[in-house]
C-alpha cells in the first residue's frame, strides 16, 4: 500500500475516533445538566478540559493532512499523544461523573 493510501486511512480512522469521542463528551454534558449545581460547576470544568484536548486533537490533525514524508511521521507522533491525553481526560471525567 503507497503512503498516501497508508495516511490517508490513518486520518479516517482518527476522523472516526474523533467523532465517537465528541458523542461521548455530549453524553457527559447530558449528564452535567443534570446534575446539580455544585457539581455542574465542577464538570463544566471537566468538560471545557475536555474541548480544548479535543480541539487540540482536531488542530494536530488538520496539520497532518497537510504533511508528508518524515515531517508526516512526526506530526503524526504529536497526533498520538494528544489522542493519549483526549482518551485520559475523559476517562477520568467519565469515572467523576458516575
Amino acid at each position: 500500500m503507497s503512503d498516501d493510501k497508508v495516511h490517508t486511512a490513518y486520518e479516517k480512522k482518527m476522523a472516526a475516533r474523533l467523532k465517537e469521542w465528541n458523542a461521548k463528551i455530549d453524553q457527559l454534558e447530558a449528564k452535567t445538566e443534570e446534575a446539580g449545581a455544585d457539581a455542574e460547576i465542577r464538570y463544566r470544568e471537566q468538560l471545557d478540559e475536555l474541548r480544548s484536548k479535543r480541539d487540540d486533537l482536531k488542530e494536530k490533525l488538520q496539520h497532518l493532512h497537510d504533511q508528508s514524508g518524515d515531517a508526516w511521521d512526526e506530526v503524526k507522533s504529536g497526533v498520538e499523544t494528544a489522542w493519549g491525553e483526549l482518551k485520559e481526560s475523559l476517562d477520568r471525567a467519565r469515572d467523576r461523573m458516575r
